[in-house]
């Protein structure tokens, strides 16, 4: 049952999930949800505000987890463990941004607050007011009396998530229009540059003093050390890949240099046949689901071959390939997932790279699970992109397709299922479909 404006419920202090949904369709504008943890009204610093491009509060207590489509409606997820929860933080914000258009085009908006390991309902609010609002205040968690309540809000902001951050003390990355200096201006009757009158005075640092040789020189106090530079202020840009808009350009985002990280998380939201469920994750006979995060690459050079964790071919970031898998993780957890690093100072060396991921062992297709693939160079705006449902026995999906032109690389969302013939290996099955033209050998982890 919604809650009515205004209203509130206690809630249990443990884990909670809390959800955005609404529906999707032509003209609607993508959303994101986002949380900020106050003391006295305000954020501590930019650390405590949690969304897509600071994904986990360093206490761990708040974390963005993404979003998911199923059959046009959308979810974005945070995990909010108030058992976690800084003593001294009084409120979590929950909020949500619009991409694209205000929430009035947004139809069926609402919040709903689930235990995350049972997955009740403890409290739904319905959104019916919003107009020309791009960022919104649907709830928040508030503390009384030692034990926590949620409230239904429901007030928006009509300058986006930039307003709503920086009304609650984020600072914010944005251009920076500063007056070009003064150029320097010659005394009065005497031309720029020309040397001084006999006798004028010149602006500038005084003529040495000379002592006496028996008279030391005074002993300077060292300079005073430079203040520490203020922490760098939150980036809210993002470019989010769609079928509409499936490619984007590294160069005109500012990723052109620096290691770029290829991020994998998943989760499964429904139980398989014989499962169980272990906070959200999804086990089949007490494993894990892995996730294999893989790329073949070619070289300029013409050189091929692929990075992944079977067969230990995690690749090199300093050195041909300049790919490197960081490890083989099975949780699919945002703070972890899968992770790749491409060294984009050696961009000019890349002729193409294709990222994709295999089931290793836990399903056997992509069925009811939910990835996000997320780009982040060290410079520029993250892209972010998630997988649609699965409807056919995959075991292996390309993600993106990042091939050179003209000295930058174009990033190309592909999230395209492959069936693999019977006999043949997800990997030579990824090559023949992009003609790698790879010879493959059995591996194992």
């Amino acid at each position: 049952m919604s809650m009515p404006k205004g209203s509130n419920v206690p809630v249990p202090t443990s884990a909670l999930r809390v959800e955005l949904g609404w529906r999707t369709g032509p003209g609607v504008p993508d959303a994101d949800a986002s949380a900020l943890l106050l003391v006295s009204g305000k954020v501590r610093s930019d650390g405590d505000f949690v969304f897509y491009n600071q994904p986990v509060h360093s206490s761990g207590a708040v974390r963005h987890v993404g979003k998911q489509n199923s059959g046009g409606q959308v979810t974005d997820s945070l995990l909010v463990d108030l058992a976690r929860v800084e003593p001294a933080v009084e409120t979590v914000i929950l909020a949500a941004s619009a991409d694209g258009g205000s929430f009035g085009r947004v139809p069926g908006l609402y919040i709903q607050v689930l235990d995350d390991r049972q997955g009740t309902q403890i409290a739904r609010f319905d959104s019916t007011d919003a107009s020309v609002e791009t960022a919104f205040v649907l709830g928040e968690f508030y503390r009384r009396q030692g034990a926590w309540k949620f409230r239904a809000v429901g007030q928006g902001y009509s300058s986006g998530l930039e307003g709503l951050a920086t009304d609650y003390g984020i600072t914010v990355d944005e251009p920076q229009h500063t007056a070009p200096p003064a150029a320097p201006q010659a005394p009065a009757g005497q031309p720029f540059g020309a040397p001084p009158a006999p006798g004028a005075r010149v602006d500038g640092p005084p003529p040495p003093v000379a002592f006496p040789a028996t008279v030391p020189p005074p002993v300077m106090a060292p300079p005073p050390a430079p203040p520490a530079a203020p922490p760098a202020p939150v980036r809210l840009s993002k470019v989010t890949l769609t079928k509409e808009a499936p490619s984007v350009s590294l160069t005109k985002q500012g990723g052109t240099s620096g290691g770029m990280r290829v991020n994998l998380n998943w989760e499964v939201r429904k139980q398989f046949s014989g499962w169980g469920s272990k906070r959200g994750r999804a086990v089949a006979n007490h494993s894990d689901l892995d996730l294999d995060l893989c790329a073949l690459y070619e070289l300029s050079d013409g050189r091929k071959g692929v990075v992944q964790a079977l067969g230990n071919a995690f690749g090199a970031l300093h050195q041909p390939p300049y790919i490197h898998l960081d490890g083989d993780d099975r949780t699919g957890a945002v703070t972890s997932g899968e992770n790749l690093t491409i060294n984009l100072d050696h961009k000019q060396d890349f002729r193409r790279i294709l990222i994709f991921v295999t089931i290793y062992e836990g399903a056997r297709s992509f069925a009811d699970l939910h990835a996000t693939v997320t780009l982040q160079p060290l410079n520029g705006a993250p892209i972010d992109f998630s997988l649609d449902e699965c409807t056919v026995p995959s075991t292996v999906c390309a993600l993106a397709l990042i091939t050179s032109n003209a000295g930058d690389l174009i990033v190309q969302r592909e999230a395209r299922y492959l069936v693999p013939e019977r006999g043949v290996s997800p990997q030579r099955t990824v090559d023949y479909a992009y003609g790698w033209g790879m010879n493959w050998t059995p591996g194992r982890k």
